[in-house]
């Protein structure tokens, strides 16, 4: 008995209570069962395994001969299709060897049909076979390659010899199918049977070489007695001979012995003989009809032979199967009769083993699952009776442990935390789990001591955040709030509890934040919600809000930041940027006055607001309002136009617009209700000022670049008339002058055949020269076609007179264009069609001009090199100035071999001031 320490001392451990009637099985009182049990059932387990192993080897045996059955069928298929190609080439070479025979075209024939009905044949018997290579396949491509042979034979495009190569090439691949198909050897007697069949077949194939060989010289060269003998094919064919008797039958090597010795055979081998001691000469040899007739019998006797071997074949394979399959049932019933003899001793031991080990296995269960009501009535003295006393011993310490965790959940929920369980009562791991719970004990407590102390110090922090920190309840109320919700709302903590939530929200906002309540109620979670609220003195607070729902506590934990002042500077910053956008992109200034006064009235949330300019008079001027700003906006200007700086009066403030160190105006802004505007509003409105002063700046610019372009552009204009009307009044009258004198000195000369004469000849024609250049140079200054007949017609003749040709669609208007357009318009086709010629490489030049909405648009374009760049060289910079010297654009796009594309706008009435 094994004795315990506990309390008091020592406990015997008493064994458990009999049960009346409860008698173990025979077995188990001689405590053999398990050991019985063991000893019978592993040679009995080695047997079963033993005899299924052996079952799966047959059965696997027998369907390896099952396949190579099939593979045989497909290959007697397979050498039928090869005797067939056989024949049919033996009738193409004689076809084509021996023409004059009259049953020639009638034999290749049927022999091409006979052909084709053994493809046939072998096809339907290749058609779902899944053994060793691709039969179908290469059935498939035989066909091709018969089909290819019959056409070049028909057109008389081989020879005899290369007709029966051909063919071979077709009778060796069948026979290398067949081979692939009886490669395995799944028996002795099918491997040998196999050997001998590929063998003969073989040796018929030599013959049936040497049949269309010898047959080919007999009917192509018996008259010259001339070429090499044949002689390779007997050798062949005994070496193929020597294999079939080395693995064929009795009765098969007999028939071969008697075929080869026949009358057949001895005329065969004498005619071998005389065409090798012939040296090659066919005067000695028999006539063609003779030579087919023996070697045909020979080969009728070797098909034979090949058929008888075919047939023994499948015999040996059908054998074979029958044997692995006969094999396999009895390894079938063997294994049967051994799973009948386990099952019969199971059901034998069942009584002795099964039912006590399903008992001990409940209990087991039943402890695993904390039933300690389950008890095990089991006695017996084997070994599993061992486990039985073992079990009841565990249930009965297992309740001894339950108890004392009970024990300890008691003094848990009654808050005695300094309980202890009595650990020297137990003993190995049960004392260790004890002593664990006791050490949970004391650390629960000391967490206890640390969780309070926590809850302080939360409460602390909870009260000084400057962040709004809350608990909601599912209702909608508020449960819980710190102070800063009195600071930033207004409203004291009692309104703030005593009224729902959505009370306090603006009514804007009102359906949104139900939606997220609603949510947050279903176990969702929030984070950066943003809503305003309502403030007691009636002033709204954005915040934003992140919270989380504990759906079983029915709470809300949420935390909120005013946002208020950070989406006010975002919404200023925004507003800002969309201002610089717009004096960046050079946008007119009276849009971005306009746009300021909208901006700022948005930003400030402003009833007015309005872009002022101070005139010389002392007057002012609205650029751009958003809504009037009324008399206090009038006096707002007036202050700020005598302090020089921003000032605020009444309820309206202003910012001054200082422009090269010059008041030049004032940005005003009045509230819509009776409260004056929140202070700062001077500064803000400082960083709108001084935008609209770089606008101002930025237009004053351009308007002083446009006009030094202007008059640059005038002047030159100017100049170029003045040259072009001094070369007209003076130097072409002159010339003209000096073209009269000299006619007229030639006029009084007598003798019209002097040198004088020809000198003066020569003279009057370079002044005539002079003159046409001097008249184009008139032209290219200022060109007076331009002057008289307007844009058109000096398109026009400057079109005709381009190295390169041009295409002009002209879509002008019927009155004059001002003039500066024009001759920016002519200057620019003109320089375009210089580069042009000089180096686009272009064959054609296309000038389109058209007017639309107060608007010139001329394209000129063409199908050169490209590649053209402003300021390259090309001239284009000073066509650029000339075009926005009067408010036009300018545009090229000269991608390189793409040719060149020139777009210039110009406007037709006068541009409208900025500033």
């Amino acid at each position: 008995m094994s004795r315990l320490p506990g309390r008091g001392g020592t406990r015997r451990r008493r064994p458990p209570p009999r049960v009346a009637g409860a008698r173990p099985p025979l077995l188990a009182r001689l405590r053999v069962g398990t050991k019985l049990m063991l000893l019978v059932l592993l040679p009995v387990a080695a047997l079963l395994v033993f005899t299924v192993v052996s079952a799966l080897a047959r059965w696997n045996e027998a369907r390896t001969i099952r396949d190579f059955r099939a593979s045989t069928e497909v290959s007697f298929a397979t050498a039928g299709l090869q005797e067939a190609v056989a024949r049919e080439r033996l009738a193409e070479v004689l076809a084509e060897a021996a023409p004059q025979r009259t049953d020639a075209a009638a034999e290749r024939d049927a022999a091409r049909r006979a052909t084709d009905h053994a493809l046939t044949a072998a096809e339907n018997a290749a058609s779902g076979h899944e053994g060793p290579g691709d039969v179908s396949g290469v059935l498939g491509s035989l066909e091709n390659q018969l089909h290819a042979v019959r056409v070049e034979a028909g057109n008389s495009s081989l020879s005899a010899a290369r007709i029966e190569q051909k063919y071979a090439d077709v009778v060796t691949s069948l026979l290398d199918t067949v081979r692939r198909l009886d490669s395995s050897r799944p028996t002795r007697a099918s491997g040998r049977a196999g050997e001998a069949y590929l063998a003969v077949l073989g040796a018929v194939e030599a013959a049936e070489r040497e049949r269309v060989e010898l047959a080919t010289r007999l009917a192509t060269s018996r008259a010259d007695g001339h070429g090499p003998p044949v002689n390779r094919w007997p050798a062949l064919e005994n070496a193929q001979f020597d294999d079939f008797r080395r693995t064929a039958s009795g009765p098969l090597r007999a028939r071969l012995a008697a075929a080869l010795l026949g009358p057949a055979g001895r005329s065969v081998r004498v005619t071998r003989e005389t065409l090798t001691t012939s040296g090659g000469a066919t005067t000695d040899l028999p006539s063609l009809d003779q030579w087919l007739t023996d070697s045909g019998d020979r080969l009728a006797a070797l098909r034979g032979i090949a058929h008888d071997t075919a047939d023994e074949l499948a015999a040996h394979a059908d054998h074979d199967l029958k044997e692995a399959r006969l094999q396999g049932y009895r390894e079938v019933g063997l294994s049967a009769g051994v799973v009948l003899a386990v099952t019969f001793l199971a059901l034998i031991l069942g009584r002795s083993i099964t039912r006590p080990l399903t008992e001990v296995s409940q209990g087991a269960r039943a402890l695993a699952d904390g039933d300690l009501s389950y008890d095990v009535h089991y006695r017996g003295r084997d070994e599993i009776g061992v486990v039985a006393d073992t079990f009841r011993e565990l249930h009965v310490t297992s309740e001894r442990f339950a108890a004392e965790i009970r024990t300890m959940n008691t003094a848990i929920d009654d808050n005695r935390l300094g309980h202890r369980a009595d650990v020297a009562a137990f003993d190995g791991t049960w004392a260790q789990l004890l002593g664990g719970m006791n050490g949970t004990m004391a650390s629960f407590a000391a967490a206890q001591g640390r969780r309070r102390e926590a809850e302080r110090e939360l409460a602390s922090i909870f009260s000084l955040s400057l962040d709004l920190l809350c608990i909601f309840g599912i209702d909608g109320y508020l449960k819980r709030l710190n102070p800063a919700f009195e600071r930033t709302l207004g409203h004291p903590l009692g309104t703030l509890l005593a009224k729902p939530w959505l009370e306090f929200i603006h009514p804007a906002d009102r359906a949104r934040t139900r939606a997220v309540l609603d949510g947050l109620a279903g176990g969702a979670e929030f984070a950066e919600f943003e809503n305003r609220c309502v403030r007691a003195d009636g002033s709204e607070r954005w915040l934003q809000w992140s919270a989380r729902s504990v759906t079983g506590e029915g709470r809300i934990y949420a935390a909120a930041r005013d946002v208020t002042e950070s989406r006010r500077a975002d919404r200023e910053q925004a507003a800002l940027r969309r201002v610089a956008t717009l004096v960046a992109r050079g946008e007119p200034p009276h849009e971005v006055f306009a746009t300021v006064a909208r901006e700022v009235g948005r930003v400030l949330s402003t009833g007015s607001a309005a872009v002022l300019r101070y005139e010389a008079d002392g007057a002012v001027t609205v650029l751009g309002s958003d809504h009037a700003a009324g008399r206090a906006g009038e006096d707002a200007a007036a202050e700020v136009a005598q302090t020089g700086g921003a000032a605020r009066t009444g309820r309206s403030v202003g910012a001054p617009i200082v422009v090269d160190d010059r008041l030049w105006g004032v940005v005003v802004a009045a509230p819509s209700g009776p409260e004056p505007l929140p202070p700062g509003t001077e500064s803000r409105l400082a960083d709108f000022t001084e935008l609209v002063a770089t606008a101002i700046a930025n237009a004053d610019s351009r308007a002083q670049l446009n006009a030094s372009r202007a008059r640059v552009v005038a002047a030159s204009d100017a100049s170029r008339r003045r040259i072009e009307r001094d070369l007209h009044d003076g130097v072409q009258q002159r010339l003209v002058s000096l073209r009269l004198d000299l006619r007229m000195a030639e006029s009084m000369m007598e003798d019209r055949s002097s040198d004088l004469s020809g000198k003066l000849k020569h003279i009057g024609k370079g002044l005539g020269d002079a003159f046409e250049d001097l008249l184009q140079i008139s032209r290219g200054i200022h060109p007076a076609i331009l002057s008289k007949g307007g844009l058109g017609p000096a398109l026009r003749a400057l079109a005709r007179r381009s190295a390169v040709p041009v295409e002009l669609d002209l879509r002008l208007p019927p009155d004059r264009l001002p003039e500066q357009t024009e001759v920016a318009v002519y200057y620019v086709t003109s320089e375009c069609l210089t580069n042009t010629a000089k180096h686009a490489r272009a064959t054609v030049v296309q000038v389109e001009a058209r007017t639309y909405d107060d608007v010139l648009e001329v394209v000129i374009s063409d199908d050169g090199t490209g590649g053209a760049e402003l300021g390259a060289g090309s001239g284009l910079v000073g066509l650029v100035d000339r075009v926005e010297a009067i408010g036009g654009r300018l545009r090229i796009t000269s991608p390189p071999g793409s040719g060149t594309t020139l777009i210039v706008r110009l406007p037709l009435g006068e541009p409208p001031a900025d500033v």
